[in-house]
């Protein structure tokens, strides 16, 4: 990120943030299962510590910020919406912390995540 010059110095905000940010801003809305994660983040939750840039990718160059999210829906929602609310979610998060104007926020859904109590309560029925 290139630094910006304030009367008292530079003002410098690493890329791992801007992920945090977003990443936070993201889970935050409603229909949002989960943010996908690679092998080494499951094992660290695991271990106890919350990864929050997981799921996003953020990518800098001279004068643009592009940011890719990769996130699990919930069953029934509707996706274009969602999708919204997460571009909208994250722009402004962003903006409030940062001042940091973003050019593209990009959402990718890799997957669908189904409620286990309806699909539990099904199986209840069954058996009776």
């Amino acid at each position: 990120m290139s630094p910006e010059e304030t009367g008292l110095g530079k003002v410098e905000i690493a890329p791992e943030v801007i992920e945090v940010i977003a990443g936070i801003a993201a889970s935050e809305v409603d229909g949002v299962a989960q943010m996908r994660g690679n092998f080494a983040s499951g094992v660290v939750e695991r271990l106890g510590k919350k990864n929050h840039g997981k799921g996003v990718k953020v990518e800098l160059s001279n004068d643009s910020i592009v940011i890719d999210v990769y996130c699990v829906m919930n069953f029934g929602v509707s996706i274009p919406n969602v999708a919204q609310g997460i571009q909208d979610n994250i722009r402004q998060a962003l903006l409030n912390m940062t001042a940091l104007e973003i050019n593209e926020i990009n959402i990718h859904v890799v997957g669908v995540q189904f409620e286990s109590m309806k699909s539990t309560e099904i199986e209840i029925d069954q058996e009776m």
